[in-house]
């Protein structure tokens, strides 16, 4: 008997018929043996049209009142499942987060986990129940509901599969498995059988919105193996482990990220210390900083530019213009018109001339880079927002054309 963690996502359980396919996923993983705990997102598009119920009565709502009203979400789908499972004549009982013991943050709206207390899913699993759970959502320590963030079911899955030592977390998506590239805009994309977690990393915090990139750190940190699959094919899916040849593949995919902004900082004087200054500024006001360009000093002045979420970008342009006159820098100025795109690979590490070649491709359709900032697996420019699709387009055909 193995203990096998399922989640699935909206668009999986978005109505009856989506909803009784899952139940008939979970019921076959059930009488095969298993333990089954089964965490489930908000149906559909239900967290979009909860924040445009919100918009209605109030333009800025509290984050703990959002947090109340967003959670309810995950109830619905959690309840509906049971009851899909329940007709099936299968032993099941629905858990919200705080039923299920996850404790919080106090962070509304993106609340980290802090422990979490599986006895209540034990108990259930002991009667031979298949335990359903609210993903997204738990509970902080003056007993508030608390949400934690966009993707947080995903993060959610891994943190009971670490926590209970599961044999294997499957997570169900409308696509059947980790590709190369969206396959939905690249039609050339290839599956992979299996990626590392540094990769999965790079690739989940750089756009691809296959898993939340908090999942893949909590599942890289306990060695939950973890596997992307579809609830609609029943394919074999993508294994993202601890390590992977990719197929010896030199890169593994191709993400853009177009939620993002570039803001420069003009004329700041050419002096140690200012860069610590602003952006241990921003840090303190949680605004993540990604990639960084500074020039070379001229007239003992230089320009500072650098991006953020584009979400962010209005508090980081109020934050600096407010500090501007006192670090002596003439103009702040931004630009969202911008997205990020990137290439991710193990195999960059040994192989010269990566880089090269993504600028081939980009130069190939006369795509203009703005700014560059690799790592040691990553390589990410930062581009004109209409030049994306036909930059991962070019960046695909030139590293997999031959796959």
């Amino acid at each position: 008997m193995a203990l096998i963690v399922q989640k699935f996502g909206g668009s999986s359980v978005k109505d009856a018929e989506r909803l009784n396919n899952v139940a008939d996923i979970v019921t076959s993983t059930y009488k095969e043996g298993n333990d089954v705990v089964v965490v489930v997102s908000a149906q559909g598009d239900t967290t979009d049209d909860l924040i445009a119920k919100a918009a209605e009565i109030n333009d800025r709502p509290s984050k703990r009142e959002m947090d109340m009203l967003l959670s309810s979400g995950e109830q619905i789908s959690a309840a509906l499942l049971a009851m899909a499972i329940e007709r099936m004549g299968y032993p099941v009982v629905s858990l919200l987060g705080w039923q299920a013991g996850f404790d919080t943050s106090s962070d509304y709206g993106n609340a980290r986990i802090k422990r979490v207390d599986p006895s209540r899913i034990k108990q259930e699993l002991d009667k031979r129940r298949i335990v359903v759970v609210t993903g997204f959502q738990g509970v902080n320590r003056y007993g508030d509901m608390t949400t934690l963030g966009r993707g947080g079911s995903d993060t959610s899955a891994v943190a009971i599969a670490a926590t209970m030592h599961a044999d294997l977390c499957q997570i169900f998506t409308d696509v059947d498995g980790v590709y190369t590239a969206d396959p939905r805009k690249i039609p050339g994309a290839i599956k992979l059988s299996s990626i590392s977690y540094d990769e999965m990393l790079e690739l989940a915090t750089l756009g691809a919105q296959v898993l939340h990139n908090r999942s893949v750190e909590m599942a890289k940190k306990y060695n939950i193996e973890l596997e992307v699959l579809s609830s609609l094919t029943r394919r074999k899916g993508t294994i993202v482990k601890e390590e992977s040849n990719v197929e010896k593949m030199l890169i593994s995919g191709v993400a853009k990220d177009d939620n993002i902004a570039r803001i420069s900082i003009i004329g700041v004087p050419d002096k140690p210390g200012l860069a610590f200054r602003i952006f241990s500024r921003l840090a303190a006001k949680g605004i993540n900083v990604d990639i960084i360009l500074q020039s070379i000093g001229r007239n003992g002045t230089k320009d500072i530019s650098f991006t953020v979420d584009k979400n962010k970008m209005d508090d980081a342009i109020a934050l600096l213009q407010a500090h501007a006159e006192n670090w002596g820098a003439s103009n702040i100025v931004s630009d969202d018109n911008v997205t990020k795109v990137s290439i991710v690979g193990a195999g960059m590490e040994s192989h010269p001339g990566v880089a090269a070649e993504m600028f081939e491709a980009l130069f190939s359709r006369s795509v203009n880079i703005q700014m560059i900032s690799t790592s040691e697996i990553k390589i990410s420019v930062l581009l004109n927002k209409a030049d994306g699709d036909r930059a991962v387009e070019a960046i695909h055909e030139k590293f997999f054309e031959n796959a």
